[in-house]
C-alpha cells in the first residue's frame, strides 16, 4: 500500500483544526474507501447538503491517505486566516459571473495534470432541494472528467445537514450524529472521450455523474430518489 501523500505545514494546520472539530460534531462512517486511490490524479464527485461538508469531506479524503484539493467560493479568500490555510493547501478559487470564472477550471485541470485530487461538488451550493436530494449541476464537472485519465469516482455523503441546516437555521450537534460516506465504483466516460465537448454531451455526462452519486446517496439513506433532478424554478 503506498504510503499517506505529503501535504506539508499548511496541510498539518489545517488537519489540526479539522480534525478535532469534525470529530466533536459527529461520528464518521466509512463505506468502501479502498476505492480511493492513493496516488495519482483523482476527481471525487460529490453531493453538496450543507456547509459542514467541506470539514467532513476534507477529514474523509485525508484519512484515506490523499491530500483534497477543494473548489471553493473566491470570498472564502478573503477572511484572515483562512486565506493562509486555503492557499499554504493549495486549494482552488472559484469565479462565479466574473472574467475570472474560466480561471477556476484552468486551476482545477492544472491539479489533476499534476497528479493531486480534486474534489467538486457540481451542483455550486449546497442543494435547494427540501428533502436534500441533489439538483441541477454545473457542467464544469463533466469538462474537468473528460479532459483527464484519471479516475472519476461518484461519492454520496450523509448526515451532516442533521447537524447544521442551513435554510432551515438550525444546528443540532447533540445529540452527535453519524455522517456516513458511500464511495462508488469509478465511472466509465471510454464512450465520451475523444467526441466534441458540445453542451448535449457536457450536460449528459453531468447527468450521468450525478446520478451515480444520488443512486449512493438513496442507498445510504434506505430511500427511494425522486427522478431527475431538483431545479429551483420548478419549485
Amino acid at each position: 500500500m503506498a504510503k499517506r501523500e505529503k501535504g506539508g505545514f499548511w496541510v498539518g494546520v489545517a488537519a489540526t483544526i479539522v480534525y478535532p472539530l469534525s470529530g466533536l460534531l459527529g461520528r464518521r462512517r466509512y463505506l468502501h474507501g479502498d476505492r480511493i486511490p492513493r496516488q495519482g490524479s483523482v476527481l471525487l464527485v460529490m453531493n453538496h447538503i450543507s456547509h459542514l461538508d467541506p470539514i467532513y469531506d476534507a477529514v474523509f479524503v485525508h484519512r484515506h491517505g490523499r491530500v483534497p484539493h477543494f473548489l471553493a467560493k473566491h470570498s472564502l479568500w478573503n477572511i484572515p486566516v483562512a486565506n493562509k490555510i486555503l492557499r499554504g493547501t493549495r486549494q482552488i478559487p472559484v469565479y462565479r459571473g466574473t472574467t475570472d470564472a474560466q480561471q477556476s477550471l484552468r486551476a482545477a485541470h492544472e491539479a489533476l495534470a499534476s497528479g493531486d485530487l480534486v474534489v467538486i461538488y457540481p451542483e455550486g451550493t449546497i442543494t435547494k432541494d427540501p428533502e436534500s436530494w441533489p439538483m441541477n449541476s454545473r457542467t464544469g464537472v463533466a469538462r474537468l472528467a473528460l479532459q483527464h485519465d484519471g479516475p472519476v469516482i461518484p461519492i454520496a455523503r450523509w448526515g451532516t445537514v442533521d447537524i447544521y441546516d442551513h435554510y432551515k437555521k438550525r444546528f443540532r450537534p447533540f445529540p452527535r450524529k453519524t455522517v456516513t460516506y458511500l464511495v462508488g465504483e469509478p465511472v466509465d466516460l471510454s464512450a465520451y472521450k475523444g467526441s466534441e465537448e458540445s453542451l448535449a454531451v457536457l450536460r449528459e455526462v453531468t447527468d450521468l455523474l450525478m446520478n451515480r452519486v444520488k443512486d449512493l446517496l438513496s442507498e445510504v439513506r434506505g430511500q427511494q430518489a425522486p427522478e431527475g433532478f431538483y431545479g429551483p424554478r420548478k419549485a
